[in-house]
């Protein structure tokens, strides 16, 4: 019988006891399920891809983005045809280039202006060690697209404060 993919996760992590288990209690408060529908919808929708949104969940959400490729189209999409900040976008399955693709957005995304302070870490996502700082990236990222006004956004501004 194969084992669920949290309980391989969790024999490959091992399970956090004391105080590293309050802390990533704290971080997993901080998960907002209903953000991450929101999210999701804009992503899809920024991108313009036909691609169905994630089941509901920390997990789902993690391993919908975790390849970076979604993400560097987001990215990009936030700009003018020809001006995109990735130019190979990589549909590797090798976890390097995932985790390279993940940088790469991240620093595009620093580079566009979100603060480094809202910026989530590749670990973050990859390892799924704070889903809540991802949320928090990709809502700043929405909310500064939003108040550019370059025409590049897409989607409802009322998604975004």
């Amino acid at each position: 019988m194969p084992e669920s993919s949290l309980q391989m996760e969790m024999a490959n992590r091992g399970p956090s006891y004391g105080l590293s288990r309050e802390v990533q209690e704290k971080i997993e408060q901080k998960y907002d399920p209903e953000l991450e529908s929101r999210l999701a919808n804009w992503i899809i929708v920024q991108c313009e891809e036909q691609i169905e949104p994630p089941p509901p969940g920390r997990q789902h959400f993690q391993t919908w983005l975790m390849d970076g490729t979604l993400l560097c189209k987001l990215i990009n999409s936030l700009h003018p045809k020809g001006n995109e900040p990735i130019a190979k976008i990589s549909e590797s399955k090798m976890a390097f280039k995932q985790m390279e693709q993940i940088s790469q957005f991240l620093k595009a995304a620093e580079i566009y202006g979100v603060r480094t302070t809202d910026i989530f870490q590749t670990v973050d996502l990859w390892e799924g060690k704070d889903m809540a700082a991802v949320q928090r990236t990709l809502m700043a990222l929405g909310s500064l697209a939003v108040t550019k006004d370059d025409g590049c956004y897409k989607g409802d501004p009322s998604w975004f404060h």
